[in-house]
């Protein structure tokens, strides 16, 4: 190979190595950018403060007010409490709340030295062990989906028939980890897949602001709590109905996710109080004006909106007073 013919091949390599390194400039770029923009820089807005964390251990069941909780994919959690971890069935398994039996919201459960605490007006507290290993499992019934629970005990079931004081046989059932846990997204689609509830109606979390709770009740005649509309996280220093509108929020070191609203039932009308039921109110009220929009109505139906379920991006300690902040991008 003569000297021209070197020259020329050496400039047809140094040819390709310069397109081949713009080449690769112009992808590291390229993918520079889409990196910025897929992670664009989050905006942090405070929007309130967390004044309560309810935890209810039994569904149907009366409120336990917390000033810590760990909040895990599958709710909140304080000690051995569990949100909606015990249910109260029917003889064959499907599920009694305070829709069928309004009494139920007076009967609180709480957890001692490895034991269980129920009580309930005009009853003996019971105690019973937190673990039965030996109880059966039963099958059990949720919204017409399948769950398992292991069975508390007769002495239980005893108890629970004689305060609700109806023919029927009653039985408690408790969720433990290894059970298979309900699809929310088989409840309601707009649930991502992989998440997972025990006995809650469809979400792990529901969270509710004082201030629509004052806004209800100053259309009542009789004010209201928000214990009757049974959320886990209650925050204040907000307008009413504003939390209608946060799609992502952190909570110290909790990020929460937005699925969708909450559609109220005749459950709202139970006096958390009283255990009883007038099937009208605040109901009727919520439906003058918390109805969905014309193009939701498949979703939510006649349902009025009040509260707003989610899921948990990332689990944490939540702690009443922690600063609620707004996430958007």
């Amino acid at each position: 190979m003569n000297l021209w013919e070197l020259a020329v091949n050496a400039l047809a390599q140094n040819r390709r190595a310069a397109l081949l390194a713009a080449g690769a400039g112009a992808a590291v770029l390229g993918l520079g950018l889409g990196y910025k923009y897929l992670r664009r820089p989050e905006k942090v807005v405070r929007v309130g403060v967390v004044s309560q964390l309810l935890i209810h251990p039994l569904k149907s069941g009366k409120a336990v007010s917390v000033a810590l909780a760990e909040c895990q994919k599958i709710g909140l959690k304080f000690g051995e409490l569990q949100d909606r971890h015990w249910l109260v069935v029917t003889e064959d398994g499907h599920m009694v709340t305070g829709r069928q039996q309004p009494r139920l919201v007076l009967v609180s459960l709480t957890c001692e030295g490895g034991h269980v605490c129920v009580n309930g007006p005009n009853m003996e507290e019971l105690r019973f062990p937190f673990k039965q290993p030996d109880n059966p499992v039963i099958d059990c019934r949720v919204f017409g989906a399948d769950i398992q629970g292991r069975d508390c005990g007769d002495e239980v079931s005893r108890w629970l028939t004689r305060y609700v004081g109806d023919e029927k046989t009653f039985h408690m059932v408790h969720f433990e980890p290894q059970m298979r846990a309900r699809q929310s997204a088989e409840i309601a689609p707009f649930f991502p897949q992989y998440e997972q509830v025990a006995y809650p109606d469809v979400g792990p979390v529901m969270l509710l602001s004082d201030a629509s709770v004052q806004d209800l009740s100053s259309k009542l005649e009789k004010d209201v709590t928000v214990e009757r509309f049974r959320p886990n996280i209650v925050i204040s220093d907000c307008e009413a109905f504003e939390e209608d509108s946060w799609e992502e929020i952190q909570i110290g070191s909790v990020r929460l996710q937005r699925v969708m609203s909450c559609g109220r039932c005749v459950f709202t009308t139970v006096d958390p109080e009283t255990g009883i039921i007038n099937r009208k109110e605040p109901l009727e009220t919520l439906k003058s004006y918390r109805l969905c929009n014309l193009s939701e109505k498949h979703i939510y139906k006649s349902a009025p909106l009040f509260g707003q379920l989610h899921i948990v991006k990332k689990t944490g300690i939540l702690q009443v007073g922690d600063i609620v902040y707004k996430i958007s991008r």
